[in-house]
């Protein structure tokens, strides 16, 4: 029997929602956590086709991409979408989960998969988050080290990049004297002790630092052990927003142009004005990306693919790199695609299904 929190719990051992921008708003917006979940509808919207789309599959739990409460509401009514939508949920009983901006930024999320599908090769995060990285620094005696360090690697710390179980050691040694009421796991109350131990240091994400605080408290022999947190300035170089990477090969740029125009099932595909005639370092974001072709520029981009941009961002780029526009829409289509599979690979024998609706608000003659 799996419940609501299981489901976006599994998408967040992957996707966490702590990876979201300050202004946006991932995570529960309608719905029970401890109800039981009967099925998953994975979409970009949520409209109210959407919700009636899980209500005859049987799903009473939505992972969409987008938000639908972006901002606060002061009624629920009948006036909006939006507001007609919270209705029909909390009616049918289906709870519904965003992951925006926290897809986006995940080492493996949505940015990953587009570059993936258009062969890249060489990918890294076009602009890595800042302040998201700490360092546990702890001592323990030397019997224990392997112990608590385990329990550091599986609480998520150690991690950096294509690298876990991460850590630095160094030996010393540590004096205390246990006071009245202490139960010391070595030496003597009222006798000062000397014990051999090591320095133990790990980095983890800043979201994790609670758990992994758990983590080693429940793991260290020590009544009171010692350990600090502190904040570093280092860019986690595996989240952030957009990718860039090379193609196996230099392309021209027409023939790779109608590939993105047929990868991403566009009929508004835009481009800036260019001389450039080939291209082999592609940078790229789903969404309103368009803020990064500076930085793509810096990082020598030939060309940079975006939902949307505005109008005079086609003329501020110069064709360097050669800035397109595939449509919001079509640009983050492949967000349903990335919850079903992180859920499916978490939730085994459990129904998971993504939207067959188009929910882009845009038409196109």
């Amino acid at each position: 029997m799996i419940r609501v929190h299981e489901v976006w719990e599994a998408l967040e051992a992957k996707i966490p929602s702590a990876l979201q921008e300050s202004y946006d708003n991932c995570g529960l917006q309608v719905g029970d956590p401890s109800a039981v979940a009967t099925g998953v509808l994975c979409c970009v919207d949520v409209t109210e086709a959407v919700i009636q789309e899980a209500i005859e599959r049987g799903a009473n739990v939505i992972i969409a991409h987008h938000p639908l409460l972006f901002k606060g509401l002061k009624r629920i009514g009948t006036s909006s979408y939006i507001e007609r939508c919270v209705c029909l949920a909390l009616q049918h009983g289906i709870s519904i989960y965003a992951a925006h901006t926290s897809a986006d930024n995940a080492p493996e999320g949505l940015n990953y998969l587009l570059a993936r599908d258009l062969g890249l090769k060489q990918v890294r995060v076009l602009e890595p988050s800042p302040n998201l990285l700490v360092e546990l620094v702890t001592f323990v005696p030397r019997a224990h080290t392997e112990a608590v360090s385990a329990a550091l690697w599986e609480a998520g710390a150690g991690r950096l990049g294509a690298y876990d179980s991460c850590s630095y050691r160094s030996q010393g040694e540590g004096t205390f004297r246990a006071l009245d009421g202490a139960q010391p796991f070595v030496g003597q109350v009222g006798t000062l002790h000397r014990e051999q131990e090591d320095r133990l240091s790990v980095v983890l994400p800043a979201y994790l630092e609670g758990r992994v605080e758990e983590a080693l408290l429940r793991s260290h022999p020590y009544e009171t052990p010692a350990y600090s947190f502190v904040a570093l300035q280092n860019q986690d170089r595996t989240t952030g927003s957009g990718i860039i990477g090379e193609l196996p090969e230099p392309l021209p740029l027409r023939t790779f142009l109608s590939e993105v125009e047929s990868y991403f099932h566009t009929r508004q595909l835009r481009y800036s004005v260019t001389t450039k005639e080939c291209v082999s370092r592609v940078a790229l974001c789903g969404g309103a990306g368009a803020f990064l072709w500076r930085k793509a520029r810096a990082l020598g981009a030939d060309i940079f693919i975006t939902g949307e941009a505005k109008y005079n961002d086609y003329f501020d780029c110069e064709g360097a790199p050669v800035l397109v526009t595939v449509g919001h829409y079509e640009s983050e289509r492949i967000a349903s695609q990335l919850f079903a599979q992180v859920i499916s690979e978490k939730i085994a024998n459990f129904a998971v299904y993504q939207s067959e609706l188009d929910s882009n608000p845009i038409t196109v003659l």
